[in-house]
């Protein structure tokens, strides 16, 4: 039988801290909220977390690598403009009704195409990720406007509407893909050399470079995927919504970095779990989920979200100094 000893433990302690505080918030409000505890909130908790839970492994790929990317949100609502636009009818007939899979290949290009044009001004140009994703944010939002020219998009064609509509028993196809996304990207960053080199770059660029990894080609593929992973979350949601308007998904940055954040991936770059990120969505639409039931105005969930995100924040700064002791 494997041993371990107090550090050891301490150490595990830290790295899964978000469950035990989404154990504890789903235990307080299931037992102090009437009707919570049933299996329809518990769905829905899932449910709403699908498109800010692949939103946050966008969001956490380029913070483990010591990043920054602003403009998932943007890449989100574009893509959700450009399927709605490609796929559905409006009422001014502007809708194209291309096929939905189709549609699917095409925003996962426009979003590897986004993460490339940040990768090259970040990578090669060397200019800070926070100004040159920012401005990626700006662009693409007015991008969708104008797609749109301010109007709205409905009644998608049957394929795309189906994949938010098709269950399997009780649970969702959207949260099977959400968890299989997550699963696949906990292999990508666990189990192979890129996800090590993710990893390594984000812990340090000089000492990566000097091992020989290629730090360019690993911070390109970060954006790249960030990209991809966005542009996949807007399609999912136009098919949630069945269409879409010019400010979809407007607010989501900032769930997904507090997700990322809350879900104890380091500001610092090099630390961090997708499992922990998972459990920090789920944290956030448990949140969420229960201001609705007990009838708060939704604007005091910005509170609860900036809340969240200064304890995560103050909470890795201690982690940081206390982990070093524990090696």
């Amino acid at each position: 039988m494997p041993r371990f000893d107090k550090k050891d433990i301490m150490r595990w302690t830290l790295d899964n801290i978000v469950w035990f505080i989404l154990f504890l918030v789903i235990l307080v409000f299931s037992v102090g909220i009437k009707g919570f505890a049933q299996w329809g909130i518990y769905r829905n908790i899932f449910y709403h977390a699908v498109f800010v839970g692949i939103l946050a492994i966008a969001e956490a790929l380029c913070i483990m690598s010591k990043e920054m990317d602003l403009s998932v949100e943007s890449v989100l609502g574009l893509a959700a403009v450009v399927t709605a636009y490609l796929t559905g009818a409006s009422a001014d007939a502007s809708g194209l009704l291309l096929n939905g899979f189709l549609t699917l290949g095409i925003v996962l290009f426009m979003g590897a195409a986004i993460g490339l044009f940040n990768g090259f001004f970040i990578v090669k140009l060397k200019i800070s990720s926070f100004i040159i994703t920012l401005a990626s944010y700006l662009i693409f939002r007015a991008v969708g406007l104008v797609v749109t020219k301010g109007h709205g998009v409905i009644r998608l064609r049957p394929e795309v509407v189906a994949v938010a509509r098709i269950n399997f028993g009780p649970i969702p196809l959207l949260v099977v893909i959400m968890i299989a996304v997550y699963a696949l990207f906990h292999v990508v960053l666990t189990r192979t050399q890129f996800g090590r080199h993710v990893y390594l770059v984000g812990d340090s660029r000089e000492a990566s470079y000097n091992a020989g990894i290629r730090v360019d080609k690993v911070l390109f593929g970060a954006f790249i995927l960030s990209g991809v992973l966005s542009a996949l979350a807007g399609w999912l949601l136009a098919a949630r919504t069945n269409g879409s308007s010019p400010g979809i998904g407007m607010g989501m940055l900032f769930e997904a970095f507090a997700a990322v954040v809350i879900g104890g991936v380091s500001l610092r770059g090099g630390v961090g779990k997708l499992t922990g990120v998972f459990a920090g969505a789920i944290l956030l639409s448990t949140i969420s989920t229960a201001v609705s039931i007990v009838g708060m105005p939704p604007f005091y969930m910005n509170i609860i979200r900036g809340g969240f995100i200064i304890i995560a924040v103050l909470i890795d700064a201690l982690i940081s100094r206390i982990r070093p002791l524990l090696v």
